[in-house]
Order: structure tokens, then sequence, then C-alpha cells
């Protein structure tokens, strides 16, 4: 008995040294993980985080980038680096055969210090990477009333053309600018206007949060323009119910939002009557009847699980009747207009499946004008629809590709006394596709092309579009973008003549941007080459006139842009400077010469003074343009005078009585400058051979406004600053 009892102690003992050993075995026969990381240019990153992905083996690495670490595992394993604002990097590994290396990781493409296509495109808004304005300037800069395009007429690049109030952009003309909502095309962007008299941009601030404009090399996303596209971008969703009553010396106006748990509401509607400013202000104009207008708007938002669905709607209704003096006429002509116009846009965006992003939509347009002129009868209707569908993968943060089409149906009627009618229908298809890569966090490229076909014209027409941007530091970036655009003749030569081409213009823009501590430097270099322009051989576009595509032009120039928000406490400022060289042979030109609305040298000053002691903001905004081009027949040289120069000093204030109501007074043309557009020349002689002229000028010497705006929400704390 006592020889199996030792015989079982002796094996037992053998047994648990043996497993001593064993486990000893396996403790001490640990795999050293080791090496070094830096970024890409071999400096060293400390703080590293570095595992062997499924357990707690890992550290950090040190002020030199090195690192060390003892595991157990064996076999095929996964070692994870991670480091902010740098790609997380998984590398497979055998631990047995693992061997200390130096391991570089790549800077993120994702951080706002990335690089990005800067050239030819202004930012504005909250989500923007860099934003030039802010959604606040749209409204508060002095001298734009509250018009987005009065807003943007403060940026260089564009030319300011008081007799039509529209965007002309880089040596194009205002036809050559086409406006987008949530990516859905606008194609009546404008209220309609008489002869020389401005008009307003339809949309109010009211419903957006962002802003792109483009003034060149723009995406192969968007076609039919030559010049520029505005992307105006409604708001996602809205922070709280809100309610907003505006008291006006010229109207009206109310905003309701209504927001649910998915869902949101907002409704704006404003009734607006010059009257009272025209009983005030001298007028240079008669007017039979005030310009007066209803509008509303409205965006419904339902937000699900992996998108989001817009329904924008716009409604204007506006109408004004005056007396135009003509040179040419020993009267004046009665010009009495009305017109509606309607917009809906539905729009959708979300994703899907692995990286995939859809964005689509569709809108419809009506635009109805019926203009008395004297006893002369003028109805014109445009409807007008596009449908959108867009595409975007994304293969990696470095690599993504979106493709996609666009529809565009156009039907436009005019008739003259119901007795001549003029018009046109026309279909534009188009595909595209295009590609982001960024090479690093400091080399980016976009490259793609367009291709679309007029069913009007009979044409297709194909648009390659690049661009590339490489940052040189941590605030500033060098950016370059090409592109060829085509876009078909405007509709006072299509509603005439449809045997055309696609007028064609070609971008090269050079951009240099630094950003930083709230100030930012823009300065562009650009070149645009026109072909296949109409021509015509009448002293205007009519029925029959001889149309051709025989024009041609170019233009080029540099712009320079400069906001400070930072040198001076409370204060805010941007300066705009333009230098555009521009000559075009086209219409019924005798020569290439500088168009009538361009001035060859554009200033514009735009400061934002915070008093709070006053409770106050205060602007000021002064714009400078030298004279533009016009044709004097006395002279034997065509477009050979200038206007003088133009000058407009504007300011406003807005007075804060209480955290939600506010007094806001504005005037435009402070120091009433006699400004002058151009001039209108008699078709003939007098006895002494002179041909006497009228000067084009405002109908108003001055802008003066006053309001009060009370906003009603549940933080008590909302106004309607940003509004303004």
């Amino acid at each position: 008995m006592r020889t199996s009892i030792h015989t079982f102690l002796e094996k037992s003992k053998a047994i648990f040294t043996m497993c001593l050993i064993l486990f000893s075995a396996a403790v001490f026969s640990q795999t050293t993980i080791s090496g070094k990381v830096t970024d890409h240019k071999n400096n060293p990153l400390a703080g590293v985080n570095i595992y062997i992905d499924g357990t707690y083996d890992g550290a950090t690495t040190t002020e030199g980038g090195d690192f060390s670490f003892e595991t157990t595992t064996t076999g095929n394993q996964t070692i994870v680096v991670s480091y902010l604002a740098f790609e997380t990097l998984n590398m497979p590994v055998v631990i047995e055969n693992y061997q200390a290396q130096t391991i570089k990781l790549k800077a993120s493409v994702n951080t706002l210090d990335a690089v990005y296509i800067s050239a030819g495109t202004f930012e504005a808004g909250e989500k923007a990477r860099v934003s030039v304005l802010k959604p606040l300037d749209i409204v508060t800069t002095a001298g734009s009333a509250g018009d987005i395009v009065g807003a943007l007429q403060t940026l260089p690049g564009t030319q300011t053309v008081g007799e039509s109030g529209r965007l002309f952009v880089r040596g194009g003309e205002s036809d050559e600018t086409q406006t987008f909502v949530d990516g859905i095309r606008v194609a009546q962007p404008y209220g309609a206007s008489a002869n020389n008299l401005p008009t307003r941009g339809r949309f109010s601030p009211f419903l957006f949060s962002g802003i792109s404009f483009s003034t060149g090399g723009y995406s192969a996303e968007y076609g039919d323009a030559l010049s520029s596209v505005l992307l105006l971008n409604t708001i996602e969703e809205p922070e709280q119910e809100q309610t907003d009553i505006s008291l006006m010396t010229v109207g009206l106006g109310l905003g309701n939002t209504q927001k649910w748990n998915k869902s949101s509401l907002s409704v704006n509607a404003a009734y607006i009557d010059l009257a009272p400013y025209q009983a005030a202000i001298p007028q240079n104009v008669k007017w039979n009847r005030a310009f007066q207008s209803l509008s509303g708007e409205t965006v419904y938002r339902y937000k699900f699980d992996s998108g989001m669905l817009k329904i924008y709607a716009a409604y204007d209704g506006s109408r004004f009747d005056l007396n135009q003096e003509s040179i040419n006429v020993p009267f004046v002509s009665r010009v009495d207009l009305n017109n509606n116009n309607f917009y809906l846009n539905t729009s959708y965006k979300g994703k899907f499946g692995s990286n995939w992003q859809i964005i689509t939509g569709l809108s419809y347009g009506l635009g109805d004008t019926k203009t008395l002129v004297d006893a002369d009868r003028i109805n014109s209707t445009e409807h007008a629809s596009h449908m959108k569908l867009k595409l975007k993968k994304s293969f990696s943060d470095r690599v993504k590709l979106s493709f996609g089409g666009d529809y565009f149906i156009t039907k436009y009627d005019e008739n003259f006394n119901t007795d001549f009618r003029n018009g046109y229908d026309s279909n534009i298809g188009a595909v595209y596709t295009e590609a982001d890569i960024f090479f690093s966090k400091e080399f980016a490229a976009k490259a793609g092309v367009r291709v679309s076909n007029n069913s009007l014209l009979h044409e297709t027409a194909i648009s390659p579009r690049a661009s590339v941007a490489y940052k040189v530091s941590n605030n500033s970036q060098f950016s370059f973008a090409y592109g060829m655009f085509e876009q078909a003749p405007k509709q006072d030569y299509l509603k005439y003549h449809s045997d055309f081409e696609n007028e064609k213009a070609s971008h090269y823009i050079l951009n240099y941007q630094y950003t930083g501590d709230k100030k930012t430097l823009r300065a562009e270099l650009y070149y645009k080459d026109y072909n296949d322009l109409v021509k015509y051989d009448t002293d205007m576009a009519m029925y029959n006139s001889n149309f051709t595509n025989g024009g041609f032009g170019y233009a080029k120039g540099l712009d320079l842009f400069w906001r400070d928000g930072k040198s001076i406490k409370f204060l805010e400022y941007w300066l705009s400077y333009s230098y555009i060289d521009s000559k075009r042979d086209y219409r019924n030109y005798t020569a290439e010469v500088t168009p009538g609305f361009i001035a060859k040298q554009n200033v514009s000053l735009v400061g934002k003074y915070f008093i709070l002691d006053w409770k106050s903001q205060v602007g000021i905004s002064h714009s400078f343009n030298t004279g533009r081009p016009y044709n004097d027949p006395n002279q034997t040289q065509f477009m050979s005078k200038r206007t003088k120069t133009y000058n407009n000093l504007s300011l406003n204030w807005a007075y804060l009585l209480t955290q939600q109501k506010i007094l806001y007074f504005s005037i435009s043309n402070v120091m009433g400058t006699k400004n002058i557009y151009s001039y209108e020349y008699s078709n003939s002689p007098d006895a002494g051979g002179v041909y006497n002229r009228r000067a084009i000028t405002p109908s108003a010497d001055r802008f003066f406004f006053v309001g009060f705006f009370w906003t009603i929400s549940q933080d008590k704390k909302k106004n309607q600053l940003d509004n303004l």
C-alpha cells in the first residue's frame, strides 16, 4: 500500500514538473513586436496606437516614433496602426516571421486641412470646407437688399450691370449662368422685367443654408452653361419650430417652421408693394402702377433611415405699369406687365449598398408673362422640366467615382397680338462620369466628361473637364481647372430660328488660396475662348434676321479676394478686385470689341461692424467700376466710347430691440451719385448731322428701406439677423 502511494506521488510530481516546464516555456516563448512609425516624409510620429487585432497586446509610440511590445500569439495575425488625422493601417503578418521595421502612415484625406479643388468656385455655407462667404453675408451685405445675386456681385469675377440685375460672370452674359436648387435646374431664376429695368432673383435666402458659386471650370455634373453655375442648397433640418414676422416699408412677410420626429415643413410668404418707396424717393421713371408682388416658398423634408427627401415649391406673381421713353419716338410707350411663375422641385439623397450614394430628383417650372405695350399684346409661356439621376461610389477615402444623367424638356410659346406666333420645343439628354482621386493629403485631382444631345439642334456635344489641386503649406494651395462647355443659343434667338450649333467656350483657370486665422486670400488667373457665338444682321434679333454661328471672342483677367475677420475686433470685411480684358464679335457687331456690359476694372469693399453697447450691427459696402463701352454713331470707330465710372456707397444698420426683435434700416447709393449705365442714340441724325442721345440711368438714384422683424421660437433666442 505504501509502495502504491509512493509511486502515485512520484508520478504526480513528475507530471506537475512537466506542466511547470511546459508553462514556463510557453511564457518565455513570447515574440517581440517592435519598430518605428513615421509619416511619408520620414518624420517620427508620437502617440500612435499599435496592437494585434483581437488581443490586448500593443503599445504606443515614443517621441521618437519607436514602439515595442511582447505577444504570445502565433501564426497569421493583423497588426493595427492607428493615429488621428492619418489613415488606419491593417498589416497582415506571420508572428514567428515578424522583423522590426519602419511603418509609414498616410495622412488622411478626410481632414479639414486636406487639399480640395478651389479653382473657379466660391463656397458659402456651414458645411463648406472653406467658406468664402457665410450664410449671414448673403443677406446682411449693404446694398444687396436681401437679394442673393446682389450679394454675389460683391465677389470678383462678376460685373455690375444695374439695368439688368442679373449675374454677368467673366465676360459672359447673364443667360450663360445656370441656377440649381438641391442639384435640380431652375429654368426661370429671375423675375420678369421691362427694358432697362433691373430684376431680382426669385429666391429669398430664408430657406437656403449653403451656396456654391462657380465662376468657371465647374464639374461635369452640370452643363448647358458657358460661364457659371449657381448652386443653392435648402436647409437639411431646421433647428427648432419658429415663426418669423416682417413689417417693412415695402411690404409684409411671414414665415413658419414646424418640426416633427422625422419630418419638417417650412413656409415663407411675402407681399411687396413699392408704392410707398416710389412716393418718398424721386423716380427717373413714370410709374402708372408701382411694382407689386405676392410670393411664397415651402420646403417639406422627410428623413429616412438612409436618406433625405425634399419637396420644394415656389410661386411668384408680380405686376407693374409704367411709361417708357425712347429717343426714336416722340411719345412714351405704356408697358403693363403681369407675370406668374411656379417652380416645383423634388429631390432625394441617400445611401445604399457598400459605400454607394444616390441623388435623384425632378423639377417643373412654369413662366407666364402677359405684356401690353400700348395697344399691342405679347404673351409668352415657358414650360420647363428637369429629371436627374446621379450615383456615386466610394471605393476608398482616396478614390470616388460618380456618374449619372439629365434630361431637360423645354416648351416655349410667344404670340404677338394673337397674329404672330414664335416658339420652340427642345429636349436635351446628357450623361456624364467623373472621378475624384486623392493621391495624398496634399495632391488631388478631378476628371470627367459630359456627353449631351440637343434634339432641336440635332447636335451631340462632348465636353471633357479636369482639375487638380496641390497644397503647398498648411494654409495655402494651388488649383488648376480646364474644361470645355457648350450651350444652346438663348431663348431670344431660338424662338425665331433653330438651325444653330451650340455656342462653345473653353476655360483655363489657375487659382491660389490661403486660409487661416479667420483670413482668406484668393488670387485667380483665367482665360476663356469663345466660339460659334450667334450673329445676326438686323438692329435686334427678329423673325426676319439672318442668323449664323460665326461669332467668336475671348475673356482673360485677374480676380483677387481678401477677407479678414481677425485684425480688428468686432469688424469683418472683404475686398474684391477684378481686371478683365474681353472682346467679342457676335450679335450685330461689326468688329471684335469689348461688349457693352463689361467694365475693365471692378472693386468692391464690404464691411460689417458689431457694436455691442448699442446692440447693433452696422454694414457698409462700396462698389466702383470703370466706364463701360458703348457705340456712338457720331464716331467712326465702333464701340469706342466709355461711360463715366460707376460708384455706389450703401449703408445698413440692424438694431436689436430685444433678443428676438430687430429694427433694420438700409439705404443704397448714399451719396446720390448720378450713375449712367449706357446711352440710347437716335436712329437718324438731326439737321446738323448729329445723332442725339438719351442716358440710360437707374430707375431711382437711391433705395431706402426700413423694417421690423420679430421671431417667435422655442428657445426664445433665435432672431432674423441672418435673414437681413
